[in-house]
């Protein structure tokens, strides 16, 4: 019954999203029909029966008192236990998982595949492995819903989010904006095309040639905006040296500290007056309104990938 109800389960997390959707479903309906039938039947059995009739007074129950604190606890406990586990099942992303980069605008999602393919309101993916969305809005707030995969994350603007499946059939689901993002919101609407590995890795063959990967797309615009000339290695350097940086705590002047993430990097491009790090100057430009946030995330892949994979991981965790 409940499978032509409800869309497709089709990610490794699914069943599980499922499963405690429905154990919520199930205590809330038992309390609310037992609850209902205990007023209705209170009221007929305790109604005043003449107008002088007087009630007995009621003493109370230490056992009932306790008996409806234990329980409802008890169902609470399980309903967070089981609430955590799934949560961190669907937010710890897997070792080894495909990056996608997403830019959500309106009223269109554009992704970009790390051999550099593009796409517009289309997302292909391989069966059977973990796909990492790193998620950013080029305007207002959006979010990305997947419900076959019962997969959703808000993209907002100013800051960067990942959202992780994998996916177990193959096929073509929907994608939907779940945010109203505008007026002609309901037009930003996508598909998810799962494939085989071998049609997927056809698929990606399959494609101009011309695309630059994310990484090479942001170390061009790393040169052409001129970083590299402040983010040198040597000793002519006027801002930190990036190789190494992502994953890595860093320390600020005002000695605080913060891991070097898709965040953290966001925000020193845009407001590089933030965080300034220890033992350098507040020279760097903002680059607010100059990047666009596609190519903010295309210099985050780059300044990634100069970091070694386990650091990379390690942030992704």
């Amino acid at each position: 019954m409940f499978n032509s109800l409800f869309p497709t389960a089709a990610s490794t997390y699914a069943g599980d999203v499922d499963a405690l959707y429905f154990f919520l479903i199930a205590v809330t309906a038992f309390f609310t029909i037992l609850i209902a039938a205990l007023v209705a039947f209170f009221a007929v059995r305790y109604r005043r029966r003449h107008a002088d009739e007087v009630g007995a007074g009621i003493t109370g129950s230490h056992s009932l008192e306790l008996l409806w604190t234990v329980i409802p606890l008890g169902i609470t406990m399980v309903m967070f236990f089981w609430g955590a586990s799934v949560y961190f099942q669907i937010y710890r992303v897997p070792r080894g998982a495909m990056e996608i980069y997403i830019t959500g605008k309106q009223w269109m999602w554009k992704a970009q595949h790390p051999d550099g393919r593009r796409e517009i309101n289309e997302l292909h993916v391989p069966v059977g492995r973990p796909v990492k969305l790193i998620l950013g809005s080029e305007d207002v707030i959006h979010s990305f819903f997947v419900p076959a995969f019962r997969a959703k994350m808000d993209v907002v603007p100013g800051r960067i989010t990942n959202l992780w499946f994998e996916s177990t059939k193959a096929g073509r689901y929907h994608l939907f904006c779940a945010e109203y993002c505008g007026l002609n919101h309901s037009r930003m609407i996508g598909s998810i095309v799962v494939m085989e590995p071998a049609d997927f890795q056809a698929w990606l063959a399959g494609g101009t040639g011309a695309e630059a990967s994310p990484a090479a797309a942001g170390e061009k615009l790393f040169t052409d905006l001129a970083c590299h000339t402040c983010h040198r290695d040597d000793s002519l350097a006027r801002g930190p040296q990036l190789r190494s940086l992502f994953g890595r705590t860093v320390k600020f002047q005002d000695g605080s500290t913060a891991v070097a993430d898709e965040n953290y990097i966001r925000e020193s491009i845009l407001n590089p007056q933030a965080k300034v790090v220890a033992g350098f100057q507040p020279l760097m430009p903002t680059f607010q309104g100059i990047a666009s946030e596609e190519q903010i995330l295309q210099l985050i892949a780059y300044i990634r990938s100069l970091a070694g994979a386990e650091a990379t991981e390690a942030t992704a965790r």
